[in-house]
C-alpha cells in the first residue's frame, strides 16, 4: 500500500547528538561562553576565585575580578572565572554569580583537599590555585591566571607546611600565569621543590630574575625564561604535545611603576610574619592575615599593588593563550591538500559548501518496533554522510563541482571518505592531525523511521574561522554559498559578512532544531538569502529572535500550514526564500511574488512584490521502498540548489528537490549513486504525476 513520505523524509538528516568538547555534569557546570569558546578552539582564560573570596574586600574583591575579566576579553580571549556554588564547580559565571561569592561572608577556601567536603555539603567556596587547576584541566583550558602561587613556607622543612599549589602543578598539565611567589615564603625552597616535582618554571620578559610578587626581585633566577606570547605559547605547547603530566609556572614581574613601593610593602611584610607568629595563627588563615596586615601598614599602597599586578597578569596571560590558540590550531590544520579527482575547473567553482562529513553507521530493524536492552534481527550498513558533504555530493552528481569545505581526521575512516568522494571537489578538506573523522550511528525501524541515534561529531568545531578565511576569493566569487548548522557560530558569522560586503547568496542548513539558531545569534541571519527548516527549527529561529512563537498544532494540514506561514513570514524581512519541509506533508515555499508564482532566483536588489507562498505535496513512496532516510532533507536541499543554479522555474526546481529525495529514500546511501541530472528532470521522469501546487499569499 502507498504512504506519504515519513515525517523524516523532508527533514535534514536524521537528528544528531553532537558531542562537546567540554561537558557539564552534576558536578561541574561551564558557562555556555566558555563551553562555546571552547568547542570553537577560541582562547579561554581560568581565574581564580579566592582572589574574591578572600583576597580583597567587598567592594574592591568584586570590582577587580570584574575588571580582570573585562581585560581578557579586551586581549581576544573568553574569561572563566572558576568558583563552588552550592556544591558545584563553576567553570565560568554570571556577574550575579560573581557578585553572589564577592558578598558571602562564609565562603571557603577550596583547594584539592576541599572539594570534596564542599560538593558533599553544598557548599561555596572561592578555589585556590589547585582548585581552579583542577577546574580548567577537566574543562580543555589549558591557560590560568593567578595573582601568586603557594609555596613552601619558612620553617617548611620542619612544620612541612607546603602549598597544594606546587603539588597541583606537578600532576595537572595547566600553564599557570602568576606574579611568582609571595616573599613570605621560602622561595628557594619553593624552586627546589618545583624542580622535584617536573615543573617547568620560566621568568616572563627579558631577565631570568624570579619575582617575589611585590618585586621583581627575589634574590633567586629562574630555570629559563621567555620573551613574548609566542616563545611562551610554544613552551606550553611543547608541554601538552608531550604528553607531561605537570604544568608550566610562568612568573611575571610586577610593572615597574609598582615596583617602587616593594620595599615598603616588604617591610610591612616583614612586621606582618612577626606578628602572625607571635599570634600563633597557622596554616590556611596565615597568608589572609599577612595580606590585611600589609594593607593596613601600608596604607593601601599593597592592595593598589595587588590589583596592578593582576591585571598586568591577566593581559599578559590572555596574550600568552591567544598565541597558544593560534599555534594548536595551526598544527591541526597542516591538513593534506587532497587532489583525488582533481578538476581543470575546480578553481572556477562557483558554488561553495561549508559543512560536516560523517562516516554513517546505519542499523536498520526487519520490526517495526526494536527492543531496546536485547539484540533485534536486523542489518547494517556503512555509507558516508555528514549534511555539507550530501549537500556538495549532490550538486557534484548534478553538474556542478562546488568547493566543498570540511574536516576530517587522519584515521582510517578518512582513506576511506577522501576515495568515495573522489567525484567532488575535496580540495578544501582539511586533515587533521591527531583528530576523529565523524561517525554518525542511526537505528532504524524496518520503515525507516529513526529509533536512535549516535554521533561523535567534535571535529566539526575545527572548521573555524581562521581555517575558513583561507577560501575567502573563492567564497567572495560564489554565486552561492550553502552552510550547514554543523560548523561554528563565529565560522558562520565570518561566511555572512562576506555574503554581505560582495553581496553573495546564502543558504543556510540548520541540520536540527538545536543548532537551526546560530546564524540568529546576532545580525548574521540578515546576511541569509535562503533556509530550509522543518517546523520545529523554525520555531527555534523565532525564538532566538525573540519572536512570539505558536506551537506547531497537531491537526489538519491547514492548520500545519497557518503555522508554517506565520513562522516564515518575520524571517522574509531579510531573507529572499524559506523552503519549509512538512515530512509527510511536503514543501512549503515562501518568497517574493512573481507572476503567480515564488521567484526563486537570487535577488538583485531588495524585496518590493508581495509575500506569497507555494505548497507542494509529498511524492508517493512504499514502505518496501525505503530503504533510509538519513540523506532525503540534504538531497531536496541539492536537487533545488541545483535548479536555482540552472536558473529553472520554482516548479521544476522543487520538482527536482523532490525527486533527488525520492531517490535517495531508495538508497542505503544518503545521495543515491545513481543520481543524475536527468534522473531528476521532470521533463524525463515520464512516470510521475505532478499536483498543482498550491499557491497562498502571505501578506
Amino acid at each position: 500500500m502507498l504512504k506519504r513520505v515519513s515525517a523524516h523524509l523532508l527533514r535534514h538528516g536524521i537528528s544528531t547528538f553532537e558531542s562537546r568538547l567540554c561537558k557539564n555534569d552534576r558536578l561541574f557546570r561551564v558557562h555556555p561562553s566558555v563551553s562555546e569558546a571552547l568547542a570553537e578552539n577560541r582562547p579561554v582564560v581560568a581565574l581564580e576565585s579566592t582572589i574574591i573570596t578572600h583576597g580583597m574586600p567587598y567592594p574592591h574583591n568584586l570590582s577587580t575580578a570584574k575588571e580582570v575579566e573585562a581585560i581578557v576579553r579586551a586581549e581576544g580571549a573568553t574569561p572563566a572565572t572558576v568558583g563552588v556554588i552550592q556544591g558545584k564547580v563553576h567553570v565560568g559565571m554570571s556577574s550575579e554569580e560573581l557578585d553572589h561569592l564577592a558578598r558571602s561572608k562564609t565562603s571557603l577556601k577550596v583547594s584539592r583537599r576541599d572539594l570534596p567536603y564542599a560538593i558533599s555539603k553544598g557548599l561555596s567556596g572561592g578555589t585556590t590555585v589547585s582548585g581552579t587547576m583542577i577546574a580548567a584541566h577537566r574543562a580543555g583550558i589549558p591557560v590560568f591566571v593567578t595573582g601568586g602561587v603557594g609555596g613552601v613556607h619558612r620553617d617548611g622543612e620542619n612544620s612541612l607546611d607546603v602549598s597544594a599549589d606546587l603539588t597541583e602543578l606537578g600532576r595537572t598539565p595547566i600553564a599557570v600565569v602568576s606574579a611568582g611567589v609571595k616573599s613570605i615564603l621560602d622561595i628557594g625552597r619553593t624552586l627546589e621543590f618545583l624542580e622535584t616535582q617536573g615543573v617547568c618554571v620560566a621568568t616572563y620578559g627579558t631577565s631570568k630574575n624570579f619575582p617575589a610578587f611585590f618585586s621583581t626581585q627575589s634574590g633567586f633566577t629562574s630555570p629559563y625564561h621567555v620573551c613574548n606570547p609566542e616563545e611562551a605559547a610554544e613552551l606550553i605547547a611543547g608541554v601538552l604535545s608531550l604528553g607531561l603530566q605537570s604544568g608550566v609556572l610562568l612568573a611575571v614581574p610586577v610593572p615597574e611603576q609598582h615596583a617602587a613601593a616593594g620595599q615598603q610593602i616588604e617591610e610591612a611584610i616583614q612586621t606582618a610574619v612577626a606578628e602572625a607568629s607571635a599570634k600563633g595563627i597557622k596554616g590556611r588563615d596565615v597568608t589572609p592575615f599577612i595580606l590585611q596586615k600589609v594593607n593596613e601598614l601600608t596604607e593601601g599602597k599593597s592592595l593598589q599593588a595587588n590589583i596592578a599586578l593582576i591585571h598586568n597578569n591577566a593581559k599578559v596571560g590572555s596574550q600568552i593563550a591567544c598565541a597558544l590558540s593560534k599555534q594548536m590550531n595551526g598544527r591541526k590544520l597542516r591538513c593534506t591538500t587532497h587532489h583525488l579527482g582533481k578538476h581543470p575547473s575546480d578553481s572556477q567553482s562557483n558554488i561553495v559548501v561549508i559543512g560536516g562529513i560523517n562516516v554513517d553507521f546505519i542499523a536498520k530493524g526487519k520490526t517495526d518496533k526494536l527492543l531496546f536492552g536485547q539484540t533485534n534481527p536486523g542489518s547494517v550498513c556503512q555509507s558516508f554522510g555528514g549534511v555539507g558533504r550530501n549537500i556538495a555530493d549532490s550538486l557534484s552528481r548534478l553538474g556542478h563541482r562546488p568547493l566543498f569545505i570540511s574536516a576530517i581526521g587522519t584515521d582510517s575512516h578518512s582513506d576511506a571518505v577522501l576515495h568515495y568522494c573522489k567525484h567532488m571537489n575535496t580540495r578544501g578538506v582539511a586533515r587533521l592531525e591527531e583528530q576523529r573523522t565523524a561517525t554518525y550511528c542511526a537505528v532504524i525501524t524496518e520503515s525507516g523511521e529513526l529509533s536512535l541515534g549516535l554521533g561523535d561529531m567534535d571535529i566539526h568545531q575545527q572548521i573555524t574561522e581562521h581555517y575558513v578565511s583561507q577560501f575567502e576569493q573563492q567564497l567572495s566569487s560564489a554565486s552561492l554559498v550553502c552552510l550547514d548548522g554543523n560548523i561554528p557560530v563565529s565560522t558562520i558569522d565570518y561566511v555572512c559578512s562576506i555574503a554581505k560586503k560582495h553581496a553573495i547568496n546564502v543558504w543556510y542548513e540548520p541540520t536540527d532544531s538545536d543548532k537551526a539558531c546560530k546564524p540568529f545569534l546576532s545580525e548574521a541571519w540578515k546576511s541569509l538569502s535562503y533556509s530550509s527548516p522543518n517546523l520545529a527549527e523554525l520555531r527555534t529561529m523565532n525564538k532566538t529572535l525573540g519572536i512570539p512563537t505558536p506551537e506547531v498544532p497537531p491537526g489538519s494540514v491547514d492548520e500545519v500550514l497557518r503555522c508554517a506561514l506565520a513562522l516564515s513570514r518575520p524571517l522574509l524581512e531579510h531573507l529572499h526564500c524559506l523552503v519549509v519541509t512538512l515530512g509527510a506533508e511536503g514543501v512549503l515555499v515562501c518568497g517574493e511574488h512573481d507572476a503567480g508564482s515564488v521567484n526563486l532566483q537570487p535577488r538583485k536588489q531588495k524585496r518590493r512584490g508581495q509575500l506569497c507562498a507555494l505548497h507542494y505535496p509529498a511524492l508517493a513512496v512504499t514502505s518496501e521502498e525505503t530503504v533510509n532516510v538519513s540523506g532525503a532533507g540534504d538531497s531536496l536541499a541539492g536537487g533545488m540548489m541545483a535548479g536555482i543554479a540552472q536558473g529553472r522555474d520554482t516548479d521544476s526546481c522543487v520538482q527536482m528537490g523532490l525527486l533527488a529525495a525520492r531517490l535517495s529514500l531508495a538508497s542505503p546511501h544518503p545521495i543515491a549513486p545513481v543520481l543524475t541530472s536527468d534522473s531528476v528532470d521532470p521533463n524525463k521522469v515520464q512516470a510521475q504525476s505532478w499536483p498543482k501546487p498550491r499557491f497562498m499569499w502571505m501578506d
